[in-house]
Order: C-alpha cells, then structure tokens, then sequence
C-alpha cells in the first residue's frame, strides 16, 4: 500500500465511503486509488501532465487529461459528491473562480494548499529578500508554476466572501498536523473542507 502524502491522507480520511469523487489535479492517482481501494469511492480525476495521466491510467483509474481552469466548465452541477483540489489552487488563474466550480460540481470540496504566510517564507524574504525554495515550494521564482502566493486568511477570506461554509480545517507543520493557533504564521500547508 502507497502512503499518501499528508495532506492527501486528511483528505482521504474524512471523504465518505463509496463516495464520488472528483480529483483535479490528481496528479499520479495516488488519492484516487487509496479511496478506490480502502473506501469503495467511485474516484475520477483530471490532470493537465500527459505523464501523469498515463501512470494514473495504468493504475485502473478513470482519469482524462485536461486543464482545471477551462475544462471544468464541461462537468454537470452537483455531479460529485466532493471536488478535491489539492496544492493546485496556487497554480490556477482565478482561484475565486474555481472555488465557484468545485463547490458547483461537488457538494462539498477539499482544498489543500501551501501556506506562503509560513514563517520560515517569511523570514527568508526578511533577511535574504529572495523567494525561498523549500520542501513544499521546490522550485525557484521563475521555474514555479505557483502563479498566486496564497496564505491562510487569504484563503479564508476568499471563502468568506464568496459566503462558503467551512466544514472542516487542518493545518501541517512538516508532516504532523499542528494546531489551528496561529496557523498562518506556524502551518506549512493548509487543507479545507468546503460547502457552498
């Protein structure tokens, strides 16, 4: 059995059995296949990297090669039970947008992201006054595909303002969840749980 990344395992964890499940961004499959395998979930995903999309597909899964910020527009309202967008909402061109999408496609969505507010971000631009490179950021300014630096209250207030519930809240520090008190100076990543 794969481990899953962290915040793919909060996600797995509290994703209903036998669910349907849309995975954008999904990657390799590895969450599609865990909630296949372990939770009897009718996983589906969509992935912009061909490479991807085939090592998904030797797996058995059900994922078509697309881009999240054109494609969704083709999926029927309410037609998944969740919409997983899991460290992809940086890299999208509207996140307020897409947010509108996954909760219109699934009634509920998980949005997992890095937290650029993190303090070690913060202190690299503060005595460096260079963007860090760091185990959840590994690439430089100009080679990432991160086009938004999005933090906690960023995200939360994106959700306010577009008036969604938030169901559930979990924050990482490394690979252990750390407590939701002062996440955004002390959480690496960030992973919601949304209604609209």
């Amino acid at each position: 059995m794969t481990r899953l990344r962290p915040d793919l395992q909060i996600i797995a964890d509290n994703i209903a059995p036998g669910s349907r499940v849309l995975d954008i961004g999904c990657g390799d499959g590895a969450l599609m296949a865990a909630l296949r395998d372990n939770k009897g979930c009718d996983a589906r995903g969509l992935e912009i990297d061909p490479a991807n999309v085939a090592s998904a597909v030797a797996k058995g899964l059900s994922v078509v090669q697309g881009d999240a910020d054109t494609d969704l527009a083709a999926y029927p309202d309410g037609s998944f039970d969740y919409a997983v967008l899991s460290q992809t909402l940086q890299t999208t061109r509207r996140p307020d947008i897409m947010l509108d999408q996954l909760l219109r496609i699934g009634r509920q969505a998980f949005v997992s992201f890095p937290n650029f507010a993190h303090w070690r971000i913060r202190m690299s631009l503060l005595l460096r006054g260079r963007m860090p490179v760091t185990r959840l950021i590994p690439q430089s300014w100009y080679d990432t595909p991160n086009i938004h630096h999005v933090t906690i209250e960023d995200f939360r207030a994106l959700v306010e303002a577009g008036r969604y519930a938030q169901e559930g809240q979990w924050f990482l520090s490394g690979d252990k969840q750390t407590s939701k008190a002062a996440a955004n100076l002390l959480a690496e990543h960030a992973v919601f749980l949304l209604r609209g």
